[in-house]
């Protein structure tokens, strides 16, 4: 059994998940609209070029989690789900999915998108397991920080070592894909890395490295 490790922002989704979340805030009046928008934004472009500091972005992105009670957060995931995630499904994706499914492979979601937000949508698409940035619990609420190591750039390595040594999987003939230059240290890893819709510096790197690039767009 191979492992087919999937990023989901912008790979296995025509859109980033993160980033619609906190727009979808912004449109239900959970936020400071004008703020939260910036900042939001501030954020994304950092990611996108490959500099964003995690921890400031998570100390921002989380807060919402800790302002606001479960059952509300609930309730309101569940309408994201509908408006905003919905329309960023890609058939292409799925036929993707699908294909290591049938070959016998283990299919894991690694993304640096907290599990709040990823879960149901990793469970919507059928794999086999995430690993995704864990937002802290206690009691039941959420606390507005993090647990463990956020599962990005370096961090989804050291997150996904710790799940091998845990799972007894091993990298042996893997495959990961990604579109994002974030994903640079996991892509070096694997046995078949393969860029999807990559960014410019993802491409370049790609190119440079010989490593396939497709678009499930």
């Amino acid at each position: 059994m191979s492992l087919a490790i999937f990023d989901l922002d912008n790979t296995l989704l025509n859109g980033d998940s993160d980033h619609a979340w906190g727009e979808f805030l912004c449109e239900k009046g959970v936020v400071d609209s004008e703020f939260y928008r910036q900042s939001n934004d501030y954020f994304y472009q950092q990611y996108k070029a490959g500099t964003l500091d995690i921890h400031e972005f998570l100390e921002f992105a989380l807060k919402p989690l800790a302002d606001n009670e479960p059952q509300a957060l609930t309730a309101l995931h569940r309408e994201f789900m509908e408006i905003k995630v919905a329309p960023m499904m890609l058939k292409k994706a799925i036929t993707l999915l699908q294909k290591h499914r049938d070959q016998g492979d283990y299919l894991l979601i690694i993304t640096a998108t907290n599990r709040f937000v990823t879960g149901p949508i990793a469970e919507l698409l059928g794999v086999d397991d995430t690993l995704a940035t864990e937002p802290e619990l206690i009691d039941g609420r959420y606390t507005g920080k993090v647990a463990g190591t956020p599962c990005f750039q370096a961090g989804k390595v050291e997150r996904l070592n710790s799940w091998l040594t845990e799972t007894q999987h091993s990298l042996e003939n893997s495959y990961f894909y990604s579109d994002s230059i974030n994903d640079k240290p996991l892509l070096d890893r694997v046995t078949n890395p393969v860029a999807v819709d990559p960014d410019e510096l993802l491409k370049q790197a790609a190119v440079e490295n010989g490593w396939p690039v497709i678009s499930l767009r």
